[in-house]
This record gives structure tokens, C-alpha cells and sequence, in this order.
């Protein structure tokens, strides 16, 4: 066999080769996006003695807080901005900023998003609210919500979803439940995250089986 021919016989792996670059590493795009919201929100700063910090926010339907690491630099854009707890004026165009002492480490730049993402949800939240719609599909699938007889003064879902018996999932204090339907559940809270691990809770009973035409899918928000 010529060289040619064994070039030919045998495939070439082609590795991918990154070039380096010196330019200097990139700032989050979603961490120093300034964070708007309304004159029905107050923030508290609670430091602890290692530096860290817990931003305590406060609204229309309720408080929550969001840990801040030592790193993060907070800064309002409002007179009011010195002030503990720091609430706007009405004449105001309020918005809270979020910059880290060194965008090129890593761990920095992952958290500067992420706490970016939880202090948004917290006003969208206490300003809003979140809703998720959750739909039954199947054959007999129904749900309806009920007084929790093992729980003073809360509500669970009584749902038939193919079991021989029914299933009942205790509805978490912080969430509201209603059933328009009795094929739909839409739930409602402040806190999204705790919202999303209540309809992943829901739909662990029944998961999708497309082919048997029996789904329990979470759709978007309308």
C-alpha cells in the first residue's frame, strides 16, 4: 500500500485549537445591568463581622433577603442612596448597580450575575409576583384544592393522575394554588425559585410519557 493510500485509509482527527488572547477577561453583561424598580421598594444592608452582607428587600407583598458577598460594591443612583433603609423618592428614577472589587477572577464574575438575578427576581417579586400555569394532560387527569386536614388553616391539591388512588401534595405557605380548571393549576408567590421547586414537585407524580399520551407539562406564563 503506497502513502497515499494509507492517508486515505485512515481518518484525520482534527483537534481544535483555541488561539490565547491578551485582551483582558470580559465583565458580566448581566451583573452591571443596572436593576430599576419602583418607589414601593426599600432595601436594608445588614453586614455581618466577616464582611459579607445581607440585602433585605422590601415590598408591597412581603420582605426577602439576598446574601451579598464582601466583594460586591452596591450603589443607588438616588439622593437617598446613603441612607439605611434606603428608599427613593417619588421624583426619582431609582436603580440599584452591582460592581465587584475584580471582574477577572471567576468565582467574582459567576456570583456578580447571579446575585444581579436573585435581587431582580426579589422586586419583581414583591412588586409583581410570579405566576406558573401548570396543565394536566391524560385520560381522567384532574386536580382540585382543597383544606389540608393535617395542616391548620392550609390548603393541598387533590389530584387523579392514573394512580388507583389520589394523590395529595400539601400547597407551601408562601405559594398560593387555584384550580380554574380541573385540568389546570396555576400557582402564584414572590419567590421564583421556591415557586419553580413546587411545580417540580407537582410534576415528579406523573412524569411525561409521551407515548402513552399521559403528560404532566408546565407551560410558560401567559
Amino acid at each position: 500500500m503506497s502513502s497515499l493510500s494509507r492517508l486515505r485509509a485512515f481518518p484525520r482527527i482534527v483537534t481544535e485549537v483555541r488561539a490565547f488572547s491578551s485582551t483582558s477577561t470580559l465583565s458580566s453583561n448581566i451583573g452591571k445591568k443596572p436593576i430599576t424598580y419602583p418607589t414601593s421598594i426599600t432595601f436594608t444592608q445588614h453586614t455581618s463581622s466577616d464582611g459579607h452582607s445581607t440585602l433585605e428587600v422590601t415590598g408591597p407583598r412581603g420582605t426577602t433577603s439576598v446574601i451579598v458577598e464582601n466583594f460586591f460594591k452596591l450603589k443607588w443612583n438616588t439622593p437617598a442612596a446613603e441612607t439605611t433603609p434606603i428608599t427613593p423618592t417619588s421624583a426619582s428614577t431609582p436603580s440599584l448597580s452591582l460592581t465587584v472589587q475584580d471582574p477577572s477572577k471567576k468565582v467574582q464574575r459567576s456570583r456578580w450575575g447571579l446575585r444581579r438575578t436573585l435581587i431582580a427576581n426579589a422586586v419583581q417579586g414583591l412588586t409583581e409576583g410570579f405566576v406558573l400555569p401548570l396543565k394536566l394532560v391524560g385520560v381522567g387527569f384532574r386536580a382540585a384544592l382543597e383544606d389540608d386536614p393535617t395542616l391548620v388553616g392550609r390548603k393541598r391539591l387533590n389530584m387523579k393522575l392514573g394512580f388507583a388512588h389520589p394523590v395529595f401534595v400539601s400547597v407551601p405557605e408562601n405559594i398560593q394554588a387555584e384550580t380554574p380548571f380541573p385540568t389546570r393549576i396555576v400557582l402564584r408567590g414572590t419567590d421564583k425559585h421556591v415557586l419553580g421547586e413546587f411545580a417540580a414537585e407537582i410534576r415528579r407524580w406523573r412524569k411525561p410519557e409521551p407515548y402513552k399520551g399521559k403528560v404532566s407539562n408546565v407551560l410558560p406564563s401567559s
